[in-house]
């Protein structure tokens, strides 16, 4: 989800609410204690320098129960951030306190933020001798056609 689509959708909500992939909600009393752009420069295992930027929140809850953060609120936040980091229309990450720091990406589902799970990635399969997967595909799925009927002298 890019910081525009997040801007937008706050403008539209009464509150914020932040859903972790298990379904369960962030607690209501969180913080978003860091809005900023994070970038990546590196190299990947075929030798070919990447650079990437992302927006990142980070969420924290405190034992301040009575705190609720508005949408006004981290709009404001979002865009005093935009200005100062000279931040673009970027994709959101979000860091959130599990066992470790956890970080996931975000959608909207006309309600809530879901945090969604990341995965690692080879950037360069091709280089590092990894094959491609293959297309699944049920059995049902394959027509009749092309295949051997019984009596029919195609085997």
């Amino acid at each position: 989800m890019k910081l525009s689509q997040i801007k937008a959708q706050l403008t539209q909500l009464d509150k914020i609410a932040f859903q972790l992939p298990n379904g369960d909600l962030v607690p209501n009393h969180f913080h978003v204690t860091e809005v900023g752009k994070i970038t990546n420069h590196f190299i990947d295992c075929g030798g070919t320098e990447r650079k990437e930027e992302v927006a990142n929140f980070q969420l924290w809850n405190a034992n301040d129960y009575n705190h609720r953060l508005h949408p006004s609120k981290l709009l404001n936040i979002i865009e005093l951030s935009e200005k100062i980091l000279e931040i673009g229309d970027l994709e959101v990450e979000v860091e959130y306190q599990a066992d470790t720091i956890g970080k996931f990406g975000l959608d909207f589902d006309g309600k809530n933020f879901l945090l969604t799970s990341k995965q690692t990635d080879c950037l360069a399969k091709d280089q590092c001798g990894i094959p491609t997967e293959k297309p699944k595909m049920k059995l049902s799925d394959i027509q009749t056609a092309i295949s051997c009927a019984p009596g029919s002298g195609c085997c």
